[in-house]
């Protein structure tokens, strides 16, 4: 009896406990949803933006992607699936079975249950076409659509892969990462290519600054990463730089991200060159490991030949001459240049990819440039007439110099006479006073990363490795 009772509450506990729901699909990015080697018709949610749609009499096909990879994911569906609003560009949201494909260029597919559009696109509007790959000149008027492209997607995951690279090269080598300021006082580079930076209200006396004093975008975080050296034996920023320069080449922008790192206790400039050759080298393995699928599309349909470029600079130990070198070299060149070759003046992009050139095409360091030509932070060699500071630069083919760095003046009275014969002795006053308590030898370098991508990728156009452009004359978005 009492067996009978225990056995009715248990039935009625369950009749009035609520029923359990199923378990929703699993949220696969496309990329990881390709990954999947062993596909046993698991059901999965898989989100993105319709490549193409190609729709037989019982069967509609599908390529979505949702930029996490190159490749696409194959959708099969029954052809009562299919509506109106689906179409080359919608966004979709698709659940279904993940399942083995019966075609050998792929690996899986998902048969599709349920296909929502989330948001609809009209084809004939839409100026990114299916199956069309425009030129990238063509795609910068459309900055706020062409991340949607193959060859953009490609570019901007490449970047992505770059940065995180770049990140753990210097965390595996012991540097401290410092965030340097965005708005300066100082102008590092004294080219006065300077943006000023002031309030857009006008609550303010005009004779007066926000800061009190002058501020502008930062040209360069060196300054401060020398502060930092000081106190840490290796850090490095990486992070916007802005120049207000007039340029419309293929190489500038006015806003563009800098790798640049210090290091004390340096003896030689050949300590700097080795960190600037193992950083290219290492993030570019990387950047090749992580995902070689979008190089090889830039390499392929973007700069054919680049692979073999590429690999040829990877496989040598970079070259070094001096500047007086390569000023006998250009001068002895059976090719006219705009601008003639002569001591003293500095290296224009035609005179840096003659010298890449010559060199193999191999990476080349030019150390030990006029003292004339280089900011006063520089390390004066003290070599009789042909006076040079401990400057470097890395040129590489098809894009010139990639590098800039020294050694920095860290003997207190060198650098007091340059800050005077410059006048710039009250407004350095701070930086004299890093070389009175405990200064020490040591120096740095900057990469531009735009130049960086060009390079690896071959991109003719610096203003195609970058999300957003900005340079004389524009500044859409």
């Amino acid at each position: 009896m009492l067996g009978a009772r225990c056995l009715l509450r248990a039935l009625r506990s369950c009749s009035s406990a609520p029923c359990p729901r199923p378990k929703p699909p699993a949220r696969l990015s496309v990329r990881d949803a390709l990954r999947v080697q062993s596909p046993s018709g698991e059901r999965v949610t898989v989100q993105g933006w319709v490549r193409s749609v190609r729709s037989q009499k019982e069967v509609l096909f599908l390529h979505v992607n949702d930029g996490s990879s190159l490749e696409s994911l194959q959708i099969v569906a029954d052809s009562n699936l299919e509506s109106r609003e689906l179409d080359f560009g919608c966004s979709v949201e698709i659940q279904g079975q993940l399942v083995k494909s019966p075609y050998k260029r792929q690996n899986v597919e998902l048969k599709a249950e349920k296909i929502e559009v989330v948001g609809t696109c009209d084809p004939k509007d839409f100026p990114l076409k299916y199956k069309d790959r425009p030129p990238l000149e063509y795609l910068r008027q459309f900055p706020h659509l062409r991340c949607r492209t193959n060859a953009l997607g490609s570019i901007l995951r490449v970047r992505s892969e770059a940065t995180a690279a770049i990140h753990s090269f210097f965390k595996d080598n012991g540097f401290v990462h410092i965030h340097t300021p965005i708005i300066t006082s100082n102008d590092c580079e004294g080219a006065g290519e300077l943006f000023q930076v002031e309030p857009s209200s006008k609550i303010k006396v005009p004779e007066e600054n926000f800061f009190d004093v002058p501020a502008f975008l930062t040209v360069s975080g060196q300054l401060h990463l020398e502060v930092m050296s000081g106190a840490f034996t290796q850090v490095f920023t990486f992070g916007p730089t802005f120049r207000a320069e007039n340029s419309q080449s293929r190489r500038h922008l006015s806003e563009f991200y800098m790798v640049e790192a210090e290091i004390s206790f340096v003896e030689s400039l050949q300590d700097i060159m080795q960190v600037m050759e193992g950083l290219f080298k290492s993030v570019t393995a990387m950047v090749l490991a992580s995902c070689p699928e979008d190089v090889a599309l830039c390499h392929k349909f973007i700069a054919p030949g680049q692979k073999d470029r590429l690999e040829h600079m990877l496989k040598n130990n970079f070259l070094t001459i001096s500047y007086t070198e390569a000023m006998e070299i250009l001068k002895q060149a059976s090719q006219n240049f705009t601008f003639t070759p002569e001591w003293g003046v500095d290296l224009y992009t035609e005179h840096e990819k003659y010298l890449v050139e010559h060199c193999g095409n191999i990476p080349v360091f030019v150390i030990n440039y006029p003292l004339s030509l280089k900011p006063f932070y520089m390390r004066d060699n003290e070599d009789g007439p042909q006076h040079t500071v401990a400057a470097v630069d890395l040129l590489v083919p098809g894009v010139g110099e990639l590098f800039g760095g020294s050694l920095r003046e860290e003997r207190y009275h060198f650098l007091e006479q340059r800050l005077a014969r410059s006048g710039l002795t009250e407004a350095y006053q701070w930086y004299l006073d890093l070389r009175r308590f405990g200064s020490v030898p040591h120096g740095g370098f900057g990469m531009g990363f735009e130049r960086y991508l060009q390079c690896i990728l071959g991109i003719d156009n610096i203003k195609d490795v970058i999300p957003f452009p900005r340079f004389t004359h524009s500044c859409i978005l």
